[in-house]
C-alpha cells in the first residue's frame, strides 16, 4: 500500500494482512515484518505528506507462491543499523526521530536507498509498555 505520515493507513494494511497470513504455508519463523520503501529523495526534506510504500510481511523461501493479489518483496543485502524500540508501538515515532535526527547525523553513515523494516517477534505486544521490536535502518558510509 502507499501511505504517508500525515495519512497513515498502516492499521488498514495489518487488518487486511493478518486474517490472510495463514494462507502462506511456507513461512520462515514466526516474526512479522513492517517494511517501508521510500523514494530516493524522501529523507532530504521532512514532509509528512510524502508518500511511501508500506508492506506487512512474513519471511518465506524465495520459491514460495503467495496468495492471489499479494506480491513478494526481496530485501537486498547490505549494512543496517539495528535499534530496539521499547514501549508501545504508538511511541515508535519518538525512537525514529532519535535515530534519524540525532544518531544518524552524529554517525559516519547516511540512509541507504533500500527497504527499512521493523521485526515484530515474540516480545512485540503492540501498545503494551513492555513491548519490543527491532528497527532496521539501511545505512551506508558517508562519502
Amino acid at each position: 500500500m502507499t501511505t504517508s505520515l500525515a495519512d497513515n493507513q498502516t492499521h488498514v494494511l495489518w487488518r487486511t494482512f493478518m486474517p490472510r497470513r495463514r494462507e502462506i504455508t511456507r513461512v520462515i519463523g514466526s516474526e512479522l515484518y513492517s517494511i517501508e520503501r521510500y523514494g530516493p529523495a524522501y529523507f532530504e526534506r521532512f514532509d509528512p505528506q510524502a508518500r511511501f510504500e508500506k508492506w506487512a510481511a512474513v519471511e518465506v523461501p524465495a520459491t514460495t507462491t503467495v496468495p492471489e493479489g499479494w506480491e513478494t518483496l526481496t530485501t537486498p543485502e547490505g549494512l543496517y543499523a539495528v535499534f530496539v524500540h521499547r514501549g508501545p508501538a504508538s511511541a515508535g515515532p519518538t525512537t525514529y526521530q532519535f535515530i534519524l535526527g540525532t544518531w544518524l547525523p552524529q554517525s559516519t553513515y547516511v540512509v541507504d536507498h533500500r527497504p527499512h523494516f521493523a521485526v515484530m517477534g515474540e516480545r512485540y505486544k503492540g501498545e503494551d509498555p513492555d513491548s519490543e521490536e527491532e528497527l532496521w535502518i539501511p545505512i551506508t558510509k558517508k562519502v
